[in-house]
């Protein structure tokens, strides 16, 4: 190979960097080898027939610019096919493959003689995949950098990263992750995916949706090439399945996801799928598909907590550079808790309000905003109406809770008071803590599992913190 052959691929790649996605790039372009270059003519080895007939029906226009911009008008690019070799030989065969695209010719279907006496033929290509190198169709924004880990999603985040870290090699196959909308299904498992991908890279992965996979099944009943369909989905290492409930009734789909599910677990292969409800409450699916489904671990997301919804618009603001008043964070994260779709909504209606209004995002913003993602805002509780109303009822100087003193009445009426800040204001334990003379999150938490075993132990003590609970939602009302 001379240097000025690879001189010249070197250029084009930098060309082709800058107009394809990096998925893209490292998938069908690192690959290539420049091969020779004679007459105004590149050849590139690829590694299989798929491979090429990939490279001219996705990105034949960008290869002829790139080739001609580097050698001219007259430039030609020319192929040279990698072709296993099943002689036993240790060298593969290949083939070269002239590129015939100043109309293009390749969409025809066509097969190339070689020495050996058999053929290329172009191999089954469910539309949208595919079948040598496959796309493995992830959002790259999707990691598990970006998946904040919380109480709520604790078991599926950790049984996630095991099976990317030895997808096929634990006990979580296959891995089933359930919730509602909006609480993160979809994100981790594409970042599964990802990191198989990154840790794993000869992996094959792909992230399918249920309703994808059922209408390509579709087609393939149509052009009688159902087998082609199940021995492509057969090749894969790891398949993630997205909303397996809407297989619901749909017999012959089941039936074939049944057997692709079988191949691909006995041969060692990942499965991970995501519901919107644990396997044993889904309806309409065969009960040797639910038996399957619950072979590995099902894990489930809840609704996050304050702490993790605070969490998540932190990060969410980190990433895109932007800073906000911890008392519009708080609102937001207190006010918005049906699932993180909305919450991050919700931050992204606030900068765009901002920024067409030229306003400054304040808390009245900030609650002008959540009134579309919320029926009704409840009255907000401050830590310091908590303060006065149990200092009231105990008869106990306000600033007394700020200050050190371990007088009984005093030590109670703190200890109280955060316990009702933690169930009421939903602030975090530090800013809690904050609040009665800085104290850390840990003495917060002590004062909260004292306040549970007074409760438990003695009646009148319970009756007091009854009675303040209620006088608390009454102010709220």
């Amino acid at each position: 190979m001379n240097n000025t052959c690879e001189a010249v691929w070197k250029n084009c790649l930098k060309i082709i960097k800058d107009n394809v996605n990096l998925q893209s790039y490292k998938t069908w372009f690192e690959p290539i080898s420049p091969v020779k270059l004679e007459n105004h003519i590149l050849t590139i080895q690829v590694p299989s027939q798929f491979f090429y007939e990939w490279l001219e029906e996705h990105y034949v226009i960008l290869l002829r610019k790139t080739i001609k911009r580097e050698l001219g008008d007259e430039a030609r690019l020319e192929y040279r096919i990698v072709i296993d070799n099943n002689s036993g030989e240790n060298n593969p065969l290949t083939v070269d493959y002239p590129n015939y695209n100043t109309g293009s010719n390749f969409n025809k279907d066509v097969s190339i003689p070689l020495v050996m006496g058999t053929a290329i033929k172009n191999p089954f290509i469910i539309p949208g995949l595919k079948k040598v190198n496959i796309d493995p169709q992830l959002n790259s924004g999707y990691n598990f950098d970006s998946f904040i880990e919380g109480d709520c999603n604790r078991l599926a985040r950790s049984a996630g990263y095991a099976v990317a870290e030895k997808p096929g090699g634990t006990a979580f196959n296959p891995l089933v992750i359930y919730g509602g909308v909006g609480l993160g299904k979809t994100h981790l498992a594409q970042a599964i995916g990802n990191l198989v991908k990154m840790k794993h890279p000869t992996k094959t992965v792909l992230y399918v949706s249920s309703e994808r996979f059922t209408n390509q099944f579709i087609e393939s009943l149509k052009n009688n090439a159902t087998q082609d369909f199940i021995h492509f989905y057969q090749l894969l290492d790891v398949l993630i399945m997205d909303d397996i409930q809407f297989f619901a009734n749909k017999d012959k789909t089941q039936d074939i996801f049944f057997h692709i599910f079988n191949h691909l677990h006995q041969s060692g292969k990942q499965l991970v799928m995501t519901s919107d409800r644990a396997p044993k409450d889904l309806e309409g699916m065969e009960e040797r598909l639910l038996s399957r489904f619950k072979w590995g671990l099902s894990a489930d997301l809840t609704l996050p907590d304050f702490e993790t919804r605070i969490a998540i618009l932190e990060k969410k603001m980190y990433a895109d550079g932007i800073e906000l008043p911890r008392d519009v964070i708080e609102f937001v994260a207190y006010n918005i808790n049906t699932n993180i779709r909305e919450l991050e909504g919700a931050l992204i209606s606030l900068l765009a309000q901002s920024s067409l209004n030229k306003k400054e995002i304040d808390l009245d913003l900030a609650k002008k905003i959540t009134r579309n993602f919320v029926k009704s805002i409840s009255r907000e509780v401050s830590i310091e109406f908590i303060q006065k109303t149990v200092c009231e009822y105990y008869e106990v100087p306000i600033e007394k809770l700020r200050e050190k003193t371990r007088k009984r009445d005093v030590v109670q009426a703190r200890q109280l008071s955060m316990f009702l800040a933690k169930n009421f204001t939903k602030n975090s334990l530090k800013v809690i803590g904050d609040h009665f003379g800085g104290r850390d999150h840990s003495t917060v938490i002590h004062s909260c599992q004292m306040v549970q075993n007074m409760m438990d132990i003695d009646s009148d003590f319970k009756k007091n913190v009854n009675d303040l609970q209620k006088k608390i939602q009454l102010s709220v009302s």
